[in-house]
């Protein structure tokens, strides 16, 4: 039986990508019975006798699953940010990582507008570029104006599944379409907003771009830590995951435990002050969310 990818999911029909080839096909009655829905994404086995008639016979294990964009198997995720307009924000950024961490997708971050910057705002924005490098973050700086960055960009979708996602109004629109020009014409707006307006209900899309795959979605329509537990918000920042080794207790959550090699760091500033008082805020949070039934 051949083997493929679905790419788009739309009314019951999912479209799955073999050999070049797109074939419609339906989920068999099974998967309803397991209460398994596939996703854009999913690895599938499938049979077909055409182009238009195939059924789904097996989903392949994910290596992992998004909920709000529901899609798979994602490679990583390019969080765009503007450094202006709206301005650079640590802490909408460290909310991304955080969700993307935890969804073990590797996060790539993207600071775009950098030619509308004075020569301080520009400072500030390397600083913080240089303070996210530092945690082993891949920062690039970019300008759909002048071009800037757009070079370090373009190798980064071969031969991967990306998800795009950030702030509306960043640019991503702008970013993708200078990268690959006749995008637009092929799939109109993929602004890939929160999930506000006209993109709440648009439908999940793998589109090609070069040798990989880019997620035309809505983005990450939420952006609450639904089914993270704080035991494991210290892996999503991995300058503190790598210290926690260190501390006196273990499973040590770095707020008030004695000889805490995470707390040291901070008042070392070793680490950026945001960061943790980002990972205090978001600990609360959770602390604070309701029970989900």
């Amino acid at each position: 039986m051949p083997e493929g990818r679905i790419i788009k999911s739309l009314s019951g029909f999912y479209y799955v990508l073999h050999d070049g080839q797109v074939t419609q096909c339906r989920g068999r009655g099974v998967f309803r019975k397991k209460k398994v829905t596939p996703l854009v994404g999913d690895n599938v086995v499938f049979q077909a006798e055409n182009k238009l008639e195939g059924y789904i016979l097996e989903i392949k294990e994910r290596k992992n699953e998004l909920v709000r964009p529901p899609i798979s198997n994602v490679d990583q995720a390019l969080l765009v940010f503007s450094a202006i307009e709206p301005d650079f924000s640590t802490m909408l950024l460290d909310r991304f990582l955080v969700l993307v961490e935890s969804n073990h997708i590797e996060p790539i971050i993207c600071i775009s507008k950098v030619d509308l910057l004075s020569q301080q705002q520009k400072q500030e924005i390397e600083q913080y570029a240089e303070e996210y490098r530092k945690i082993g973050y891949e920062v690039i700086l970019t300008s759909t104006v002048t071009e800037k960055g757009m070079e370090r960009i373009q190798p980064l979708f071969e031969d991967r599944v990306t998800v795009i996602a950030g702030q509306s109004g960043v640019g991503k629109s702008s970013l993708l379409n200078t990268l690959k020009p006749e995008l637009e014409l092929k799939t109109n707006d993929i602004s890939m907003s929160l999930g506000r307006g006209k993109h709440t209900t648009r439908h999940v899309e793998l589109i090609s771009f070069g040798e990989g795959l880019v997620a035309d979605t809505p983005g990450f329509s939420s952006l609450e830590f639904l089914t993270l537990e704080v035991e494991e918000l210290t892996d999503c920042f991995p300058e503190m995951s790598r210290l926690s080794e260190q501390c006196k207790f273990r499973g040590c959550l770095h707020v008030k435990e004695p000889k805490c090699a995470v707390k040291e760091a901070y008042e070392q500033k070793e680490i950026p002050s945001y960061r943790y008082e980002h990972y205090l805020q978001f600990i609360e949070e959770i602390k604070q969310r309701k029970p989900r039934y």
